[in-house]
């Protein structure tokens, strides 16, 4: 059986919405703390929320080799943005196989944004350990309470892929599938972070909110299955394609700075100078390293090669320790090499600087992943049975 074509991600329509609607916003978007809704909605007439859909959905059927080009292109020019769209990705990769039809056909349509609601007050960063709970509420219905820290798009998605303890069977985890204007939900302030201002990540509170039987997500007590396989490769490689981007559009800044800044009583530019050429090979290098772990990880998921699940593991632990550190590192570098220009807003290096930081503090924690990573290597399951 032929394979279909890739979506054509960068099309000009894509190339077009990144120009002229999400650059000229970023610095606003960032500034004031605002959700990027233009950039959204824009994307989504351009095909970019449906580009994981299912052509059985009728969206484009792009893998995760697309959706992290598309994270990276986007990442460099408004990190709120990307995050947003990140997180919506990770959750279509659930929503696609496990909710109704209905909403498939409108996330491939550009109609339904949606994303995780996994961290918990009370398990830490442990998405794993839900205290969350879901009872019966009546014949047809189920009661969810929680207390989510924090969900990217909160109040602003039209839904959540919300996990709580089983409802009736064995495990730890279910999915479930809630609308964001359920009754019972509470949005806990405005997000005023230091980096990705414009994400809108906020503690949810989830009080009796009541949904239907159907909109749990395969299933009771096999949530933490689908997590693993499922959600977690997208979001894993994903922030690294975030953080890669970072990188690239750091670089990209640095290298024009170097190129263009001359130093007068040398009658040189600064890129001629031995100094700046090696500060900024050795940012290079490392952003480089980093494009040839996330490239062998594709590699490895797309050919179900065995240790897919070991690079997928790792490829977070590099974003976290290496990738995030890496487009930190590349900021500080940029910041030196660049000198006091760099500290404008204009030259848009402070703003990536912060966004690479906080990109820092996605879940797992990088600790937990060393210890999955070192499960895997030594044969032990990743996680302790209760």
């Amino acid at each position: 059986m032929q394979k279909p074509e890739s979506p054509d991600f960068r099309s000009d329509r894509f190339e077009t919405v990144v120009r002229d609607v999400i650059e000229p916003l970023a610095d606003e978007v960032d500034r004031v703390g605002r959700f990027p809704r233009e950039g959204i909605e824009a994307l989504g007439e351009a095909g970019l929320l449906g580009l994981l859909s299912s052509r059985e959905s009728g969206g484009s059927g792009g893998g995760l080799r697309e959706g992290a080009q598309v994270i990276e292109r986007l990442a460099g020019a408004c990190g709120s943005t990307a995050m947003v769209l990140l997180m919506h990705y990770a959750a279509v990769a659930v929503l696609d196989r496990h909710a109704s039809d209905e909403v498939r056909r409108e996330i491939a349509e550009g109609r339904h944004l949606s994303t995780l609601a996994f961290s918990e007050r009370g398990s830490r960063s442990h998405f794993w350990a839900p205290v969350g709970t879901a009872a019966p509420d009546g014949t047809d219905a189920v009661r969810l309470d929680a207390q989510k820290s924090w969900i990217t798009s909160a109040g602003e998605a039209d839904s959540y892929v919300w996990s709580s303890k089983p409802l009736d069977a064995e495990g730890v985890m279910s999915l479930w599938l809630v609308p964001s204007n359920g009754t019972g939900l509470d949005v806990r302030g405005d997000y005023d972070g230091f980096g990705l201002r414009g994400n809108a990540s906020s503690p949810v509170s989830g009080k009796s909110v009541s949904v239907p039987r159907t909109a749990l997500l395969g299933t009771d007590g096999e949530g933490l299955n689908t997590a693993l396989q499922e959600v977690l490769p997208y979001f894993l490689v994903l922030n690294a394609a975030f953080s890669l981007g970072v990188t690239e559009a750091l670089l990209d800044i640095t290298a024009e700075h170097l190129r263009k800044t001359r130093l007068e009583h040398l009658d040189q530019t600064l890129a001629e100078q031995p100094t700046a050429r090696l500060r900024f090979a050795e940012l290079r290098l490392r952003a480089d390293a980093l494009r040839a772990m996330s490239e062998e990880t594709l590699t490895a998921i797309e050919t179900g090669r065995p240790d897919a699940t070991l690079r997928v593991l790792q490829i977070k632990a590099l974003a976290a320790e290496t990738a995030a550190e890496t487009a930190a590192e590349v900021a500080d570098g940029a910041m030196r090499v660049c000198g006091g220009s760099a500290f404008r807003r204009e030259t848009g290096v402070e703003r990536r600087f912060r966004d690479a930081l906080a990109a820092r503090v996605m879940a797992p924690t990088t600790e937990a992943l060393h210890d999955f990573c070192g499960r895997v290597e030594l044969g032990l399951p990743l996680f302790e049975e209760a």
